[in-house]
């Protein structure tokens, strides 16, 4: 395929209501999309780092400057033989994930339409029926938590997520715990507790969590080895996770026993399919999480979703979940807590221009 324009779109959408973690709070939804154009076809990506490098180095900025500056250079009005090409190609450029997904995303895209064939089957999907669960953040109240737990059960959802960090745990986990004593429940602590606190991360044993997200350093793995070693909940690990290299690690020393694959922070699909062929070999459990993308990078989530190791329910949000509006059409929904790969969707072009906060465009 040959790289004939690129378009780089900054998307910002205002949420529903605000998103807070152990982060801070979040009201408006940044991304970066890219329109990619090649002999006839166009196809889409999406990275969202969100607006500032709250979670990870990495935010709207960088992903603009790094694309402009370094990754379409390097393909523009060349050819490229597919995704493993481009990664070829851009290898030279160290880190910087987010913004390699931007572009790699949409190049996967371009693969599909030129094969004719729906992304999950290019990827090597299974099953085009992907569970879903769903992620909240902090609330005002433990009344407020147990309230939006029991209307997103209603709803159809499969495993509910709620974010803690030290203060607002314990109560929370009893809480939800006592009110909802068979869900598949877990919970995220977005590298908020230190190994000095693993007495205290015992304690959680006694909840018969799913799993435990990243409780200890963004960049660890060495500590959350020697925290799985005395704890009985399996550790998930997120942000510690860059590189099939990264998963190998820490799957060799334990750290985990369940990996969570953002195609965003690992630089793209190509790489989230090799991470999950390593686990699968391995025996860790995998799941997708979520960044708040758009309509456009919860569907390739979904795509992604249908290979076989994600055996837990993913974050992958509705349309009617964040934002107020959606920029796919027709929304994507989910029915008795699954989401249906074969479902086609297109870019609603006057919503995406609506929610546009600024656009490059690069010719070759």
């Amino acid at each position: 395929m040959r790289i004939d324009r690129v378009d780089v779109i900054h998307t910002a959408i205002p949420l529903k209501s605000s998103f807070r973690t152990s982060f801070g709070a979040i009201s408006a939804q940044h991304s970066v999309v890219t329109k990619v154009y090649s002999e006839g076809l166009i196809a889409y990506g999406e990275a969202c780092p969100f607006y500032a490098p709250i979670y990870s180095y990495e935010c709207v900025g960088s992903v603009q400057t790094v694309l402009g500056s370094f990754l379409i250079p390097s393909v523009l009005g060349k050819e490229i033989d597919g995704p493993e090409d481009f990664m070829e190609k851009v290898s030279f450029i160290k880190g910087n994930n987010h913004a390699k997904a931007a572009l790699e995303s949409a190049i996967w895209g371009l693969k599909a339409k030129a094969e004719k064939r729906p992304l999950w089957q290019v990827l090597g999907g299974t099953n085009p029926k992907v569970d879903v669960g769903v992620s909240i953040g902090m609330q005002p109240s433990i009344s407020a938590l147990l309230k939006k737990i029991d209307g997103y059960l209603q709803e159809g959802y499969r495993r509910i997520k709620i974010k803690i960090e030290p203060g607002e745990d314990m109560e929370l986990v009893k809480a939800v715990r006592k009110e909802f004593p068979d869900i598949m429940f877990m919970v995220d602590a977005n590298s908020s507790y230190k190994l000095t606190d693993i007495d205290f991360l015992k304690k959680l044993d006694d909840f018969n969590l799913l799993m435990m997200e990243q409780p200890l350093g963004e960049d660890d793995i060495v500590d959350h080895s020697e925290l799985q070693k005395q704890i009985k909940t399996p550790l998930c690990l997120d942000e510690s996770i860059h590189t099939v290299d990264d998963a190998r690690k820490a799957i060799r020393i334990g750290s985990c026993r369940i990996i969570n694959i953002k195609y965003g922070r690992v630089g793209g699909l190509l790489n989230s399919v090799r991470i999950h062929d390593l686990c699968k070999e391995a025996g860790v459990g995998n799941w997708i999480g979520g960044m708040i993308e758009t309509g456009i990078g919860q569907v390739i989530k979904t795509a992604l979703g249908t290979c076989d190791n994600f055996v837990y329910a993913a974050d992958i949000e509705t349309s009617d979940r964040f934002v107020v509006e959606d920029v796919i059409t027709p929304d994507l929904a989910q029915t008795d807590g699954y989401l249906d790969a074969n479902i086609e969707y297109h870019v609603d072009e006057k919503k995406l221009n609506k929610y546009t906060a600024e656009v490059s465009i690069f010719k070759a």
